[in-house]
């Protein structure tokens, strides 16, 4: 089993230390771990990840059993791509995680977004943006919980977002990702949130049929107690539509049949 979306204390809203976390995935029978810290530009915070501090944390982290890749997941918008460039220019990662948190600058998790919108207008607004991101992005590996939304705190149902509710637009992203060889992520924080994963499964056989090759796992954890959370059953819900799971190494995937 892999875990290839998790904050430690390095990111601004993560809790434990890196230690704990690769323990955690460890003593749930984990085989590989990613550390993928937040790098986020916002006009409330900058999220700027402390390369020193990220350095201190991971490198020279060893636990015998368990594989430990170093990420990082980086805020995709669509006029960042030069910034990017510099960001993950200041190391070598393994992994490059991309994520969709705002738009126009606003965060979706946050109630100010949702101010005069319906669910119907929040959902499509922030899929717009993520195909904007997508569109002009070529330095990250894989797209992260590209149905993230669903689970924002300001969500007033947390219900999952439907494919055949948007299904032009997300095909639209879908085909995008394929066009560029880019992977997407199942993210396992929604099932005790939504209900489901982010995306759903269904989103995953129409990734597959547009010929989508690239999947990986995270739970998204933020701290030890989260790490590897439904790990086993999404991968036993990716075998059966690709038959494999991936990690990566230098920025290259691995398929693990």
């Amino acid at each position: 089993m892999f875990d290839y979306h998790m904050h430690s204390r390095v990111s601004f809203d993560g809790k434990s230390t890196g230690l704990e976390m690769a323990m955690a995935a460890r003593e749930r029978g984990l085989k590989e771990i990613c550390f993928t810290d937040h790098i986020d530009y916002t006009p409330a915070m900058d999220m700027v990840l402390d390369f020193d501090v990220y350095a201190r944390e991971y490198d020279g982290l060893e636990v015998p059993g368990l594989k430990i890749r170093r990420g990082v997941e980086y805020g995709l918008e669509p006029d960042n791509t030069e910034q990017m460039k510099l960001d993950l220019a200041k190391r070598n990662f393994d992994f490059v995680l991309g994520s969709v948190h705002l738009v126009e600058g606003v965060d979706v998790y946050m109630a100010p977004y949702w101010e005069g919108k319906t669910v119907e207008q929040a959902e499509r607004e922030y899929l717009e943006e993520i195909l904007r991101a997508v569109t002009v992005h070529r330095d990250y590996d894989v797209l992260g919980h590209l149905t993230y939304i669903a689970k924002a705190r300001a969500h007033p149902t947390h219900e999952l977002v439907r494919y055949e509710e948007h299904r032009e637009l997300i095909d639209e992203i879908l085909k995008c990702l394929v066009r560029h060889d880019k992977g997407m992520e199942v993210n396992t924080s929604g099932i005790d949130r939504c209900g489901g994963s982010l995306p759903t499964m269904d989103i995953f056989r129409r990734f597959h049929e547009l010929g989508g090759r690239i999947v990986t796992i995270g739970s998204d954890a933020h701290d030890a107690g989260r790490v590897g959370q439904y790990a086993r059953e999404m991968e036993q819900a990716l075998k059966d539509i690709f038959g494999y799971v991936c990690t990566f190494e230098n920025r290259q995937p691995i398929f693990h049949k």
